[in-house]
């Protein structure tokens, strides 16, 4: 008896436990799954560390030089008129100089840290687009496993329907056993069609959370939602083409490098000029006191920063080869993209205004011709067959049109379809 309380305790309990323990976690848009892999993406946070280190450098361009001290002790007797007496008669010498830095060279470090900053900037922008389109076609893999599955699913669902009007025909007479064996056998083709979509969706799932960095969170409460469908967006090339050269970051920060490596060549030029320092000395005597002024001058005759000034200007000419390369990458990876979208387009509209809803009726009315003795079996599954097989390329066809409109905003460095 005691037992028995203890399981009927035990068990609603068992079951507000496991409940609590797993709750269900709200579907994450694109927009959501983006911020969170920025916020916990390990090159993302190090990239914007290095901009920040990049900031750390202005701050030392911009440092002038310190002013020297130098204390000279110096007319001291060894030896006589009393050699136990040595500083009795010594000088004490003490000179302030600054070096003064001429040619703007205090102002070129600086401008050239500026631009290494925004290059670091705009380094940062191209790694967060390169890895947004890893995130962004695992984010679609994601949507299209689900689709998948959710198709499955629906087609399992009419199926199992269908059997249970052909069991009533058989049952009635209607139909013999082997079609209806034929019927239910083809059933298995759903299941595994379902089965199939169910792993896709888990290892889908799995690696969006790879490249999230969030391999704690448990794939069973992930979800993601969003539009799992193609837009008829009108694309211009000459339109696109403008709106890459303004938004890559990649050429914005090869443009960034040509600037610095011609302010680096005007900084090796001025480094290669002489900088005076000057002086202020205070000589104490006896019986007097005195002050006086110096003047240094390097006699620059051998190193005149010949390297430098012979290096940045190669460097200029390669950075300028290295963003012509990068301008014609980037005309040919927006055409590219183009056509691929467009392509698609072109696959998908008759899919969606023809063969699916013709797949759909052809299906519809061969099984309600079959349940009248007006249609064979071989017509019923083959209908059943075609549906399935336009409903999944259909999808399959929008997959790849999504990763084809994600391989054109990688092209251009910003999303202009989604």
């Amino acid at each position: 008896m005691q037992r028995q309380l203890w399981r009927a305790l035990g068990l609603p309990l068992l079951i507000l436990g496991g409940s609590g323990t797993s709750p269900a976690q709200q579907a994450l848009t694109w927009e959501q799954v983006h911020e969170r892999f920025l916020a916990n993406n390990p090159n993302v946070i190090a990239s914007r560390i290095f901009i920040q280190e990049a900031q750390a450098n202005q701050v030392t361009a911009g440092l002038r030089p310190n002013p020297q001290l130098a204390v000279v002790l110096d007319q001291y007797r060894i030896f006589r008129p009393n050699p136990l007496q040595p500083f009795q008669n010594a000088q004490w010498t003490s000179t302030v100089s600054e070096l003064f830095e001429r040619r703007h060279k205090r102002e070129l470090r600086v401008e050239s840290a500026k631009l290494a900053t925004s290059g670091a900037t705009t380094d940062e922008l191209d790694l967060e687009r390169q890895l947004t389109f890893n995130l962004r076609g695992a984010f679609i893999q994601a949507l299209q496993a689900k689709s998948i599955l959710e198709l499955t699913e629906e087609n399992l669902k009419y199926y199992d329907e269908v059997i249970r009007v052909n069991r009533e025909r058989l049952k009635a007479g209607d139909i013999a056993q082997s079609d209806f064996d034929r019927i239910e056998l083809q059933r298995a083709q759903f299941e595994s069609d379902q089965v199939t979509a169910q792993v896709s969706l888990r290892t889908a799932r799995i690696t969006l959370l790879a490249i999230m960095n969030e391999p704690s969170t448990p794939v069973d409460l992930f979800d993601v939602a969003g539009d799992f469908d193609f837009k008829e967006t009108i694309l211009l090339p000459q339109e696109l083409h403008q709106a890459a050269l303004d938004a890559r970051p990649d050429l914005q920060s090869a443009t960034t490098a040509l600037n610095k490596a011609k302010v680096d060549n005007k900084l090796a030029w001025a480094n290669g000029s002489w900088d005076p320092s000057f002086g202020l000395e205070y000589q104490r005597t006896l019986p007097d006191n005195t002050a006086g002024v110096s003047l240094a001058l390097p006699i620059r005759i051998f190193d005149k920063n010949q390297g430098e000034k012979a290096r940045t200007s190669l460097e200029i000419q390669r950075v300028q080869r290295i963003r012509e390369g990068i301008v014609t990458g980037v005309y040919h990876d927006v055409d590219s993209a183009y056509e691929t979208v467009e392509s698609t387009r072109r696959i998908l509209r008759p899919y969606r205004d023809r063969y699916i809803p013709q797949a759909g009726r052809v299906r519809d009315t061969v099984s309600f011709a079959y349940r009248n003795g007006g249609a064979s079996l071989l017509d019923f599954l083959d209908a059943q067959k075609s549906y399935r097989d336009a409903q999944l390329a259909y999808r399959n066809l929008i997959g790849s049109y999504l990763a084809a409109v994600n391989q054109l905003n990688l092209a251009i460095g910003r999303e202009v379809l989604q």
